[in-house]
């Protein structure tokens, strides 16, 4: 389990977690908010209890969601969780359990086995990152290769994993990417950027931090120089981390420096040992897969 377990609200807020769940009900009860099976099959003052359980080793991210899910569908159903977030999960753990109407039970199953096995399957995924950096002082984090509408989850199963978020979106950070770079006058490329890390920095709100992106260590020197947060090296080799690494170190030891691009579990300990500060992983959202949980009658 992680020392600090992460807080839901500080990933997306109440209101729209209640919308999402609202329409995950209306997506698979439709109109007329029907089970048809229970319906027709389980009589309505019929009681039960079960178990949300692992079937795989894994992260526990998405237990959080359990309870809200539970009162949309159906208010009598009582929900206890078992495990807090970012723990441990060995085959047969039990996460929750739940009890209450029968009806009720059968209809929240699958939405919130979505729900957790999605959410579980990153922190999972990120766990294994920041294990496999373990002791060298680099933060695994997250990007925006998210799903449309899920990023806030998405990035709360990250945290539970143990991993760092980057920006939320747009909205919070500057990053200045190679595609911005290209639009800016190739004489005045420095001055520019410097101008708009001023400004940005005078806004209010100001952005949580500012970063420039570089592909190449010829494009470093200078980009030190505007004095972002952080600066992205992209796509490059080991060889050329360390190199940027000691370049950073000597001209500007306070700006942190991230790699990023095609970062594998394969590989993520050799780029972490070059002493970057920060390595984002798409991979640990948009490409998790699904950890296995079941829920069991009891």
């Amino acid at each position: 389990m992680n020392q600090t377990t992460p807080a839901l609200g500080n990933f997306i807020n109440h209101a729209d977690l209640a919308a999402l769940i609202e329409r995950t009900k209306a997506e698979d009860l439709g109109p007329d908010g029907l089970d048809v099976t229970s319906v027709h099959l389980i009589p309505t003052d019929r009681g039960g209890a079960a178990s949300i359980v692992a079937r795989q080793h894994g992260t526990l991210a998405g237990a959080a969601l359990l309870e809200l899910i539970a009162s949309t569908y159906d208010e009598a159903v009582q929900v206890r969780n078992v495990l807090t977030e970012g723990s441990a999960l060995g085959v047969g753990t039990a996460v929750a359990e739940l009890s209450g109407p029968v009806g009720g039970l059968l209809a929240i199953e699958r939405v919130a086995l979505n729900f957790l096995t999605h959410l579980c399957g990153i922190a999972t995924l990120t766990a294994s990152y920041v294990a496999a950096v373990a002791g060298t002082g680099a933060t695994i984090c997250d990007t925006r290769k998210t799903l449309p509408g899920l990023r806030g989850l998405e990035k709360y199963a990250v945290a539970c994993g143990g991993g760092g978020n980057h920006r939320r979106g747009l909205h919070d950070a500057m990053l200045i990417k190679d595609n911005h770079l290209a639009y800016l006058s190739a004489d005045r490329w420095e001055t520019q950027l410097r101008d708009a890390i001023r400004n940005a920095r005078a806004a209010r709100p100001a952005p949580a931090f500012v970063e420039i992106e570089v592909d190449r260590i010829d494009q470093l020197r200078s980009t030190l120089a505007c004095k972002p947060d952080f600066v992205l090296l992209d796509n490059m080799s080991t060889q050329q981390l360390r190199q940027a690494v000691s370049i950073r170190n000597a001209e500007a030891p306070a700006v942190q420096l991230e790699a990023s691009g095609g970062v594998t579990l394969q590989t993520v300990r050799q780029i972490a040992e070059t002493g970057v500060d920060r390595i984002s992983v798409g991979a640990i959202t948009h490409s998790a897969p699904a950890l296995d949980l079941a829920m069991d009658a009891l």
